[in-house]
């Protein structure tokens, strides 16, 4: 078996494994298994053998399991509440105040948990007794805690930047920084279009009682907290005084002492955050040890050789093929995970795209916002599902509430593709 059509026979293989309901890790572990052997012989094996090995002991994946620690210490306190109740009472007289106030909130909660789902679920338990207590129509309200959640990977440290980084050899450190303005920017917008759409129609979001100043100054006494491991991360890397790995572990250290002092951790909280932090990370590397061998025999082949040089020979505008791509994604998004696309696009498109000359950093902000998009996109996306068992809403009351926040997401996508210079204008300040 020639290396294209072990390449091919992979990627079908994996796809029907997938369709058929079989988990990720044994669908790309089985078939690059199987389709190795054959195309390589014997030595195939040896290659399983040392890419765990390898996997297991590279230095670049040490930020994965220390930003999983610091997103399960805080979910161990009360950092989410304290800045739901903040931006509740500063937004307390605009009309759909409370759905940008959770849409702000999660913004904030995006710097320390670097995902959507975790995101979604710690701003939405908190946020979802207000919305019905101020009588919300709760499609919207939750369509817009959902799209919210993408400013989870966004804004750093996220686990999908870092599998990027990896997986493509990107400056991991750059890529945090890179999703700094785009989060701020894209919180701005989904917070805009909440109050919009309430101030159309106000009785998807009546404004809530007023309260007054002393009452607003006074919330952000409870905000420090977050502000503190904010800069703990983000300037330590941004100052080039830390690594993201170093930064990782001085933001566990601070998270760790604020929850002990200012939250009342225990025992009991902090081996349950150990706990959560070895099973998601076992997942994880379960994961990225099996996508990494069938990285190496899609890489063995010359697809994205053939492929770059039919779009380098003028077929196709470069521009054309990054919106290609993005809407290949999106489409894939509809039906599989983020992690799965990732490990079947990213050996195809990184070659690609780096071969018309766009930057890496700017491509893992693209991917980061693709990858989030579909964990809200009918019919297989996980947040709905997520939201579907803990808000109690039908399927199709939640995609009605998404879709308009959805709108303004993929708009935000376009804007990243057009103008590079939003994501990429922090990171060009750090040399």
């Amino acid at each position: 078996m020639d290396f294209n059509t072990a390449a091919i026979v992979c990627l079908g293989g994996m796809l029907f494994l997938l369709l058929a309901g079989v988990p990720i890790a044994y669908s790309i572990g089985f078939v690059s298994g199987i389709v190795g052997f054959l195309a390589f012989g014997e030595s195939a094996l040896d290659k399983v053998g040392w890419t765990t090995f390898s996997m297991l002991y590279k230095l670049s994946w040490t930020p994965l399991p220390i930003f999983t620690l610091l997103a399960c210490l805080m979910a161990q306190t009360s950092m989410g509440e304290d800045i739901f109740g903040a931006a509740k009472r500063w937004l307390s007289k605009v009309p759909g105040g409370l759905a940008a106030s959770t849409v702000l909130g999660e913004a904030v909660m995006a710097a320390a948990l670097g995902s959507s789902t975790a995101t979604i679920m710690a701003m939405g338990k908190v946020a979802e007794p207000e919305f019905k207590r101020n009588k919300y129509n709760m499609p919207y309200a939750i369509g817009a805690t959902l799209a919210g959640g993408v400013l989870g990977p966004l804004i750093p440290p996220s686990t999908i930047m870092i599998i990027f980084a990896v997986m493509a050899n990107a400056p991991l450190g750059e890529l945090f920084i890179a999703g700094v303005v785009p989060g701020v920017l894209l919180a701005v917008l989904l917070a805009g279009m909440a109050i919009f759409m309430a101030w159309r129609k106000p009785s998807l979001g009546p404004r809530a009682e007023g309260v007054s100043w002393r009452e607003r100054f006074s919330s952000l006494k409870r905000v420090w907290p977050m502000v503190i491991v904010m800069v703990a991360i983000l300037g330590s890397i941004y100052a080039g005084i830390a690594t993201p790995t170093e930064a990782g572990g001085v933001g566990c250290f601070v998270v760790l002492v604020l929850a002990v002092t200012f939250y009342r951790m225990r025992w009991r909280g902090l081996l349950a955050a150990i706990k959560e932090t070895a099973v998601l990370n076992a997942m994880i590397m379960f994961v990225m040890i099996s996508a990494n061998f069938f990285a190496y025999i899609v890489g063995s082949s010359d697809l994205t050789e053939s492929m770059t040089a039919w779009v380098s020979a003028g077929h196709v505008h470069s521009i054309g093929v990054i919106f290609l791509l993005m809407l290949i994604m999106i489409v894939l998004g509809c039906f599989m995970d983020g992690i799965t696309i990732m490990m079947l696009t990213v050996p195809f498109f990184v070659p690609l795209v780096t071969g018309l000359g766009y930057d890496l950093v700017w491509l893992g902000v693209l991917y980061t916002v693709n990858m989030e998009i579909g964990l809200i996109t009918p019919p297989m996306g996980l947040n709905l599902f997520v939201a579907k068992q803990m808000f109690n809403l039908q399927t199709g009351e939640l995609i009605r509430g998404v879709m308009p926040f959805l709108v303004i997401l993929l708009l935000f996508l376009v804007l990243m593709v057009l103008l590079p210079d939003v994501a990429l204008f922090l990171p060009s300040l750090m040399d």
